[in-house]
């Protein structure tokens, strides 16, 4: 049986009359699910079945790009052995994308944020790509 929509909700959640629900807002979905969705615009640089990688709109170096999973993991820390696939594909992307961007001979930076004193702005796993100028240690 596939996961139907009734109103407001889909399979998954259990309602006031035992029927098993899963709440359905679209007006819930991240900023990312919305780049993804083509709902917003982005600098689009890379883009395949599982990841996408676009410019960041505040970028702390020359060159600073997010690669997320088109999946909503909404960090490292609530990622399951499930998403194994698609975050060791998030990295050799984000290591392809970096290489693309010029990036292979000075270096650059791979930076995850996990919650709100790591500096997690968006509540959807992302990658920062950070380059193109000289790092210091240690950040932040």
């Amino acid at each position: 049986m596939g996961r139907v929509r009734v109103g407001k909700f889909k399979f998954g959640e259990i309602d006031d009359s035992g029927i098993q629900l899963e709440v359905a807002d679209a007006m819930s979905k991240t900023l990312f699910e919305k780049v993804i969705a083509r709902e917003i615009p982005a600098t689009i640089v890379y883009e395949d079945d599982l990841v996408l990688a676009f410019r960041d709109i505040k970028p702390q170096a020359p060159v600073h790009v997010l690669v997320i999973p088109k999946k909503p993991i909404p960090r490292i820390a609530e990622a399951t052995p499930e998403d194994h696939k698609v975050l060791g594909h998030l990295l050799l992307k984000a290591a392809e994308v970096a290489k693309s961007l010029g990036l292979n001979k000075s270096g650059f930076r791979l930076v995850f944020n996990n919650g709100p004193d790591a500096g997690e702005a968006v509540p959807h796993l992302h990658c920062h790509i950070i380059g193109g100028r000289a790092m210091g240690w240690p950040p932040g």
